[in-house]
């Protein structure tokens, strides 16, 4: 039999909702649809015993098992351990994510058969310990992730498929300036891309990765908890399983008042009940600060891109929770613009990664690309060193933010006494001029120098640093043999034998409890 070609799929693993898409026969993005049949796949895991349900049936528990069900577990990535624990135990968040993967794989395997490459995308605001997190996540679910993408990026992607700008007939002449505003459930991106014929430049970006429609919602069951203290003196966030009833109740309310003028909140707790009426000109009051976030980090993104409104052609909505009515009027507000929603603002991300697939196995194939896709790295990347001047500690930057990626860099450190044994590299991402203030995302160490080093010694650093946002650093001790090159050691990443294990654990292959998550 003729070797099947391998499909190009693509995964937006929202924070929300997740989605997966391929390229069909004719070269065209399509979603696939889950078990249920639905586009979109709830990013939400419920844990009963050795028992692992994903997407709608996981949202029908938090009215009776919330404190088993993970909500929004890509907000928790980077961090040891998932803010709760679920069942009576700990998880990694990315072991969360992997089993929201593998169900989007399991589902789509039934449709297209079997496979593994995929391309995966994250927020453009993720920084590096995120972004292998998501790795790690596909690599437990029994994917090969062949890239990491942004999510703005995939989108503006998807869009210039749709325009026609990827086709040899239909590449654009004249450059267009996209603004890529990306609200989703639990994070937001603005990026600002160049298209130039079949060219995708990231001019800039920045974002919120605490900043989503899940806040807008929460603002909501504030709203109904006050309301409800105020009649009867209680609390319904005290119980988890109202808190996540009435969870469902305001994203439904939130949803409704994109469409109505009006809408009405009921919640009962403990014998007692309040329905509080709601006005959308209310909504957009008690959620204003929300918007004005978002319009600085806009305001501020064009800025660095070196672009005034008049030069943006085309400001593109993205994500589920760009359909509220207020964010459409703040952008025609702050732009003269109508926004473009002529991509889906649920699907596009997932159809951006599944055409970035289709490059990457065409290249692999020897086939001439159809596009390319050139980044920005949405942090400062530097290390923690000493100010020979104040002796204090100071962040040394080796590459700043908003850099065309893929970029190496170097920079020469020195030894701070005579005789030094061992030399501490310690890599922080941010924008502080106080490590301290930065993200940590790593260190390594250059031990066992030789004996009698002078002070001052020179050190040589070098950062490579790839379009997937992946770090490698070199240090080179001068005099010496001493080199090392190292992918950063992340404090709170699963070591390789960890990662195994949850792999076969999530796969069905080690059944079982399961292996001890990294306290």
């Amino acid at each position: 039999m003729p070797k099947q070609p391998v499909p190009a799929i693509g995964i937006d693993l929202g924070t929300t909702y997740s989605a997966i898409a391929k390229i069909d026969d004719t070269g065209r993005p399509i979603t696939l649809p889950n078990g249920e049949g639905d586009l979109l796949t709830p990013s939400v895991v419920l844990f009963e015993g050795t028992n692992v349900v994903v997407g709608k049936e996981a949202v029908k528990a938090l009215v009776t098992e919330a404190e088993d069900v993970a909500l929004c577990p890509k907000r928790d990535l980077g961090n040891r351990a998932y803010h709760k624990a679920l069942h009576g135990r700990q998880y990694p968040p990315e072991a969360i994510e992997a089993w929201i993967l593998k169900k989007l794989k399991d589902d789509a395997a039934k449709q297209i058969g079997d496979f593994q490459q995929v391309v995966i995308t994250v927020p453009a605001y993720f920084d590096e310990v995120r972004r292998k997190a998501t790795q790690d996540a596909g690599y437990m679910a029994g994917l090969e992730v062949m890239d990491i993408i942004n999510e703005p990026t995939a989108a503006a992607v998807a869009f210039g498929f749709r325009e026609g700008f990827l086709n040899a007939e239909g590449i654009a002449t004249e450059p267009k300036n996209i603004l890529v505003y990306d609200l989703g459930g639990g994070t937001f991106d603005v990026t600002v891309m160049e298209i130039r014929g079949n060219q995708f430049t990231a001019l800039a970006t920045d974002g919120d990765v605490r900043l989503g429609g899940q806040d807008w919602d929460q603002r909501l069951m504030d709203l109904v908890a006050e309301e409800f203290i105020r009649h009867h003196r209680l609390d319904p966030r005290d119980d988890p399983n109202v808190v996540g009833r009435l969870w469902r109740e305001c994203e439904d309310v939130k949803r409704t008042l994109s469409a109505r003028a009006k809408a009405s909140i009921a919640c009962d707790f403990r014998g007692q009940a309040v329905r509080v009426e709601l006005t959308r000109q209310k909504f957009e009051e008690i959620t204003r600060d929300l918007v004005d976030r978002t319009l600085f980090t806009t305001r501020q993104t064009l800025q660095a891109a070196g672009l005034a409104w008049a030069n943006v052609d085309r400001v593109l909505l993205v994500g589920g929770s760009s359909r509220m009515p207020m964010i459409r009027d703040m952008l025609v507000k702050l732009s003269g613009k109508e926004p473009d929603t002529s991509v889906s603002a649920d699907e596009a991300v997932a159809h951006g990664a599944a055409l970035r697939a289709a490059l990457i196995l065409a290249r692999s194939n020897g086939e001439p690309p159809r596009f390319h896709i050139r980044n920005v790295n949405s942090h400062s990347l530097g290390l923690a060193a000493i100010d020979p001047q104040t002796k204090r500690k100071r962040t040394a930057v080796l590459i700043p933010r908003n850099t065309p990626l893929p970029i190496a860099a170097k920079r020469t450190f020195k030894t701070e006494k005579a005789n030094q044994r061992s030399i501490l590299v310690q890599i922080v991402e941010g924008e502080s001029a106080s490590p301290d203030d930065c993200s940590q995302i790593g260190r390594c160490t250059v031990r066992d120098l030789p004996p009698n080093l002078p002070a001052q010694t020179p050190i040589e650093v070098r950062f490579r640093y790839l379009e997937n946002g992946r770090l490698t650093v070199n240090v080179e001790v001068e005099g010496t043999n001493k080199k090392l090159q190292h992918e950063i050691a992340r404090e709170n990443s699963l070591s390789p034998e960890q990662l195994d294990m949850w792999r076969q654990y999530i796969s069905g292959i080690a059944p079982g409890a399961g292996p001890k998550s990294q306290e």
